[in-house]
C-alpha cells in the first residue's frame, strides 16, 4: 500500500456504445445497444440512455429489445474500437511506462514510476489533464480512479463513472469501503455475492468484521484470506507494464443450429483464417489449435492440436482445425463453432505440415495423378452470424453464383459515390437505409437504396475527431 494516491485506473465510459454515438451524431443522446443483432445475440455494451431501460452487457439481445424497443441495435466495429484505444493507450504510455492494460478501455497507471504524481494534488491534477486530452484527441469521456492500490484505484473509477475523477486518500480506505456491497470487491461475483448474504453479510464493513477465520470457514482459505484483505483496503499489487497475451480466438454463433457437415467445415475455415488475421495483427505465432463446437443441446467440446513448431500460416491452421473437426459428432445440429491458437510465441517457424503437403503434391504429380485431393471448400458468412466482421468479403473457392445480395449489417460504415460517407441503419426486403453523417457534422439525412446499388459501397471507419470533411 502506498502513501500516496499513484495508482491511477482509467475506464472508458460504455465505450463501445460511446464511440457509436460519437461517430453518428444522429445517436448522440439515445440508447444505443452494441453487440449481436441476430436472436440469439449477447448484449457487448450498452449506452447510459439504454441502461436506464434495465439494459446492460451480456444480456440477450432479444431481451434487451423488449425492455428497450426503440434502441439503436448496432454490430460491433471492432477495428474502429482498436484504433481508439490504441489513442487512449498512447496518452497513458506518455505519463508512464507502468501501463497494464485490462481490456480496450480500461488500464492500470504507475504514475510514480512515470514522475508524474507523487503526492494528492500532483496526482490529482494528472487526472484531470488525462481526462482533457482523451476528450480532445478522441471526443470520448473517461472515468478515473486515484488511490495508493490497484483495487482501491478501481473502486474509485466505479465510484465516479461516467465522466468522473475521484481521488481515494490513504488512510480513509476502510471508512469508503464499509457501506459499500460486497459485490464492489474483485472476485465476488454472484455465486459468492449470495453465499455471503445467507450468512448475513451485505456490506464490506460486514465482511470486515466477520474477521478471516470466519470467512475462511466460509469460503475456504484463498478466498477467505483475499476477501479480509480486500475489505480491509490491503492490496500491494504492483502495476505490470506487459500482460502477455495467451491465447487468440474467434467464434461465431448461428441462428439457426447447422446441421450440414460441408457447411460447418466451410465455417470452421472461415474462423480459421479471422483467428490467423488476429494472431498476425498481434505479431504472434502459435503452437496448438482449439476447436470449440456448442452442440445443440447446449453440450461443449473442444479439441486441440499441437504443432512441432510455432505457426501463423492460415492454411496450416485450417488443416488442423479441419482434422479436429473430424473427431466431433455434428449430426444433431450445432450452434456455435469456434478456433483458438494458444501456446503463442513471438516467432513462426518453417511448417513441416505444410512441407509433407507440398511434397505429397509433388510426388502425385510426378505420378501422373489424374486429381489432387480436394480441399475443403470455404463457406460464404453465415447468416446472421454475430461476430461476423468481413459481412463483404466473398468465398474463396466457391462456386460462382449469380447476383448475390450483400449483407448490409445495422452500423457498418458505407460510401455513396454522391452522397459521401455514411452508416447503415437497416436493410431487407431487398432495400437498405443509409444516414448520411460522420463524426462532428450534424445529424444526417436518410436515404433507402437497392442493396445492389453500384453507387454503395462498404468503407471503412472515419476517426472520430477531424474527419467532418473526410470522404466528401
Amino acid at each position: 500500500m502506498r502513501a500516496a494516491p499513484t495508482i491511477l485506473h482509467l475506464d472508458m465510459d460504455a465505450f463501445y456504445a460511446s464511440v457509436e454515438q460519437a461517430s453518428k451524431p444522429s445517436l448522440r443522446g439515445k440508447a444505443v445497444i452494441v453487440g449481436g443483432l441476430g436472436p440469439r445475440g449477447v448484449v457487448a455494451t450498452a449506452s447510459y440512455e439504454a441502461r436506464r431501460f434495465g439494459v446492460h452487457s451480456a444480456m440477450p439481445t432479444a431481451q434487451a429489445r423488449r425492455l428497450c424497443p426503440n434502441g439503436a441495435y448496432l454490430i460491433p466495429r471492432f477495428s474502429l474500437y482498436r484504433a481508439v484505444s490504441d489513442q487512449v493507450m498512447a496518452l497513458l504510455r506518455a505519463l508512464s511506462p507502468l501501463v497494464e492494460p485490462l481490456s480496450l478501455d480500461e488500464a492500470f497507471v504507475d504514475l510514480e514510476a512515470g514522475g508524474v504524481a507523487f503526492d494528492s494534488a500532483s496526482a490529482l491534477a494528472t487526472g484531470e489533464r488525462l481526462r482533457a486530452d482523451i476528450r480532445g484527441v478522441t471526443g470520448l469521456s473517461g472515468s478515473v480512479g486515484l488511490a495508493g492500490s490497484k483495487m482501491l484505484a478501481k473502486v474509485a473509477s466505479e465510484e465516479a463513472k461516467p465522466n468522473g475523477l475521484l481521488l481515494i486518500e490513504p488512510g480513509t480506505e476502510r471508512e469508503l469501503l464499509a457501506p459499500m456491497s460486497v459485490r464492489t470487491l474483485p472476485g465476488v461475483g454472484p455465486a459468492t455475492g449470495e453465499h455471503l448474504r445467507r450468512a448475513g453479510i451485505t456490506t464490506v464493513g460486514e465482511l470486515a468484521e466477520a474477521g478471516e477465520d470466519e470467512l475462511v470457514r466460509m469460503v475456504g482459505r484463498a478466498h477467505g484470506v483475499g476477501l479480509y484483505r480486500m475489505a480491509l483496503g490491503l492490496d500491494d499489487r504492483p502495476v505490470v507494464a506487459e500482460r502477455d497475451a495467451k491465447s487468440v480466438s474467434v467464434e461465431d454463433t448461428f441462428d439457426v443450429d447447422l446441421h450440414d457437415r460441408v457447411r460447418i467445415r466451410g465455417e470452421v475455415q472461415r474462423l480459421a483464417d479471422r483467428c490467423v488475421r488476429r494472431l498476425r495483427e498481434s505479431g504472434h505465432s502459435g503452437r496448438t489449435i482449439v476447436l470449440k463446437v456448442r452442440r445443440y443441446d447446449f453440450s461443449t467440446l473442444t479439441r486441440s492440436e499441437t504443432l512441432r513448431g510455432p505457426t501463423d500460416d492460415p492454411g496450416v491452421v485450417r488443416e488442423a482445425a479441419a482434422r479436429l473437426l473430424e473427431g466431433v459428432d455434428t449430426t444433431g445440429g450445432v450452434r456455435l463453432l469456434g478456433v483458438g491458437v494458444t501456446g503463442l510465441a513471438d516467432y513462426t517457424q518453417e511448417d513441416l505440415f505444410a512441407q509433407a503437403a507440398e511434397a505429397a503434391e509433388a510426388a502425385e504429380s510426378a505420378e501422373g495423378a489424374e486429381e489432387a485431393a480436394e480441399p475443403l471448400g470455404e463457406a460464404e458468412p453465415a447468416a446472421g452470424s454475430e461476430a461476423s466482421l468481413d459481412p463483404w468479403s466473398a468465398a474463396p473457392g466457391a462456386e460462382p453464383e449469380p447476383a448475390v445480395e450483400r449483407r448490409w449489417m445495422a452500423g457498418l460504415d458505407v460510401l455513396h459515390s454522391v452522397y459521401g460517407p455514411g452508416w447503415v441503419q437497416g436493410s431487407g426486403v431487398g432495400r437498405v437505409t443509409v444516414r448520411f453523417e460522420q463524426p462532428g457534422s450534424p445529424p444526417g439525412r436518410v436515404r433507402t437504396f437497392r442493396v445492389d446499388d453500384p453507387e454503395l459501397e462498404p468503407s471503412d471507419p472515419l476517426p472520430l475527431v477531424g474527419a467532418t470533411d473526410a470522404g466528401t
